[in-house]
């Protein structure tokens, strides 16, 4: 039993309504923490990872650039299972998605996200080949299709949120200080369907 939980799920938006709003969340972070499970250990390991620009239809599957020689590409290949953590301190909303981790070599889609400041998160080790541009062949791209997210959305100012919380203290009725909202498998699939056939249109 978790009243505070159950007071703040939001079971009634609209799939449309919770992806503009995952969407909002998600536009304007620059940093998530990505984790994935150790081959050797079966520890989980989190690291900062910057993912390239969401698409507005379907937010939560997500492309990044990393280095194709870390570690992480092991951990990959032996467990595709990810999980997203995205925070805001100025807000404490948070995003959490998981999904399933393949990493895409397609030097056309590699040129199509690429952008110049990444070559500084590779650095050129003057051999005429590995010199961090779109074609350094040590650059792949990780796509996490996202097959549930939840996420809390702040719906209450500030001085609401701390005046309910301490009326809860003594009435011992759980404050209402957010909207916590879940994108399951099959709202997430019908996102890539309608981006899919918007983008098949626009072709």
């Amino acid at each position: 039993m978790d009243p505070v939980l159950d007071k703040n799920t939001d079971s009634i938006t609209s799939t449309e309504k919770k992806l503009e709003d995952l969407y909002k969340l998600l536009k304007d972070h620059t940093v998530c923490m990505m984790t994935t499970r150790c081959a050797e250990s079966g520890r989980l390991v989190s690291r900062a990872m910057a993912p390239c620009p969401p698409s507005h239809d379907a937010p939560a599957d997500l492309w990044f650039f990393s280095n194709n020689v870390t570690q992480k590409f092991k951990e990959l290949d032996e467990d595709p299972n990810v999980n997203l953590a995205y925070y805001d301190n100025s807000t404490t909303e948070w995003v959490s998605i998981s999904g399933k981790a393949r990493v895409v070599n397609d030097r056309q889609k590699i040129k199509e996200l690429y952008t110049p400041m990444l070559k500084a998160w590779f650095g050129d080790l003057k051999d005429g080949v590995h010199d961090g541009s779109q074609d350094d062949p040590r650059i792949s791209l990780i796509h996490v299709e996202a097959e549930t997210v939840h996420y809390m959305l702040k719906d209450k100012t500030v001085p609401v949120m701390i005046w309910r919380v301490a009326k809860s203290m003594w009435s011992g009725d759980p404050p209402k200080i957010a909207s916590t909202r879940e994108l399951d498998p099959r709202e997430l699939q019908h996102a890539r369907d309608v981006s899919s056939l918007e983008n098949s249109i626009i072709d």
